[in-house]
């Protein structure tokens, strides 16, 4: 029961939190400043019940930039590195915002706040990136008993709503990947005009649907010939494009570990690949590190993502293609085609490794002009004795 008592002209009260269990001494918890003895003892019967119910928090200075940094160390434990990267390049637009506000002062209004001005700097995307990991830190702070509730919860997340003209001008489904007939021609242009290495690496990611990292970190031991199957147990990581300082990270998800068949085509080009790479090794072998990568420099180190890129570049300079693709579109390339053959959406699922299908559901929305005919025709062929009735 909490002991109510006058401070002067005002009133407080003292209530007791049980004994520290260093020191053996009774911890209790007083306030005083009320105008009234009622206004006392409803405050130290709410405390009470809170304290009893588990909901109590105590009052704490902590600020967030210390709560980041506790929460990045328990965080790495079981993230990967580039996980770990991400959240913390996402964290710091929160951190310039809160960084010297005590966690338990930032309330639902000031974040929102926050959230709402940011959006006006960065992408729908982007945005959710930095809340996620906001939440998370809040999260951590709420199994620590630092605060009751996150301010993160219940959040709104801007869309930024499209005009009539942003649709009419938006390429940007089509953007995401090359059609049947442009990858062709890249892959044509890589053939007679890529420097060494090109057309596998190029083809190897049309036909695989590969992640890039993925593809990077591919090892001799990770092809199966016989079978003609390829195997992902790994991805690359390197975000400072120094050939030295690479790591292998295990993919991206569970679901990311896979084994997929590869189609005769690559088999073929893998053979020549491995049979140029050793005329390599023979002719550099007091300096070549060898370390079974596939795509390997002259000196045996993966061939970073950067260059991959730039090498895309050169070639699609060559190209009377017009879209500002990137590697990953290749990624979507294939899926797209795979969508164009009927394959299942479990199979592209599987095959891509996505352990959710939503993952998978939001690129299927990426369809050729080929599909799109396809439906137009479909439904020209259902409507078609209609449509002459109504020409007649």
């Amino acid at each position: 029961m909490a002991y109510i008592y006058k401070k002067g002209k005002k009133w407080a009260f003292r209530a007791y939190m049980g004994t520290d269990p260093i020191t053996g001494k009774e911890i209790k918890k007083s306030k005083s400043g009320f105008l009234t003895q009622k206004d006392a003892k409803l405050a130290a019967a709410l405390f009470e019940r809170q304290f009893n119910d588990g909901e109590y928090i105590q009052p704490s200075k902590f600020i967030f930039d210390d709560l980041c940094k506790d929460w990045e160390k328990h965080y790495s434990q079981d993230a990967k590195e580039s996980s770990l990267r991400a959240r913390k390049i996402a964290l710091k637009h929160i951190i310039n915002e809160f960084g010297k506000t005590p966690v338990q002062k930032i309330n639902k209004k000031a974040y929102q706040d926050v959230i709402d001005k940011l959006s006006n700097k960065f992408s729908t995307n982007y945005i959710s990136s930095i809340h996620s990991s906001t939440n998370m830190v809040f999260e951590y702070a709420q199994s620590l008993n630092l605060i009751k509730e996150t301010p993160t919860k219940g959040i709104k997340l801007p869309k930024k709503k499209k005009t009539v003209s942003d649709l009419e001008n938006d390429n940007s489904i089509n953007q995401k990947f090359l059609e049947k007939e442009e990858l062709e021609e890249f892959l044509s242009v890589a053939k007679n005009e890529g420097l060494e290495g090109d057309l596998l690496a190029f083809t190897m990611l049309a036909y695989t649907g590969l992640r890039i990292g993925e593809m990077v970190a591919l090892k001799w031991s990770d092809i199966d010939y016989e079978k003609q199957t390829l195997r992902v147990i790994k991805t690359y990581y390197n975000p400072t494009n120094n050939k030295l300082n690479y790591t292998l990270l295990t993919p991206k998800t569970e679901g990311s570990i896979r084994t997929i068949t590869i189609d005769p085509l690559l088999i073929d080009l893998l053979r020549l690949h491995e049979q140029e790479q050793e005329v390599v090794k023979r002719e550099n072998k007091p300096f070549y590190k060898d370390n079974d990568f596939i795509f390997a420099t002259n000196e045996g180190y993966p061939k970073t993502i950067k260059h991959l890129s730039i090498r895309m570049q050169r070639l699609l300079k060559k190209t009377s293609i017009k879209k500002a693709v990137t590697p990953h579109s290749f990624r979507h390339t294939h899926t797209s085609l795979l969508i164009e053959a009927n394959v299942h959406i479990k199979e592209i699922q599987e095959r891509l490794g996505h352990s959710d299908i939503n993952t998978t559901m939001d690129i299927y929305a990426h369809m050729t002009k080929n599909i799109k005919k396809e439906a137009s025709n479909k439904f020209s062929n259902l409507m078609k004795d209609l449509s002459k009735n109504l020409i007649d």
